[in-house]
């Protein structure tokens, strides 16, 4: 299995950027498809972005369409997520995930990271 860890969260101002990144160990990183998830207080927990173990696709929720961008580094074993102009709307906590190669389900998860955006 593998093991996921999350960074890069924070504070930041309406318009702002961050980038977080997720870093797996055990199991070879490329074996999985990866994807970002986030829930609000009091909200479901979202899928945000997805991409595909080899990085050739990639699905958004409409509503980071245009300002999020998923990426991964099979050889460094790190997923990434840039947010660009951020809303208050994205405040959540984030989580990455993944799941085996052809797989429906998100078996592995990190412990999430705190991204809060202030109007």
């Amino acid at each position: 299995q593998v093991q996921l860890v999350e960074s890069g969260g924070g504070l930041v101002s309406a318009g702002g950027s961050l980038r977080l990144s997720c870093v797996a160990s055990g199991r070879t990183f490329s074996s999985y498809d990866m994807g970002w998830f986030r829930q609000a207080p009091g909200k479901e927990r979202e899928s945000v972005a997805r991409i595909s173990w080899s990085g050739g696709r990639t699905f958004y929720a409409d509503s980071v369409k245009g300002r999020f961008t998923i990426s991964r580094n099979n050889a460094k074993n790190t997923g990434y997520l840039q947010m660009n102009s951020l809303k208050p709307e994205d405040t959540a906590v984030y989580y990455c995930a993944a799941r085996d190669s052809g797989q429906y389900e998100y078996r592995y998860w990190g412990q999430g990271t705190q991204v809060t955006v202030s109007s």
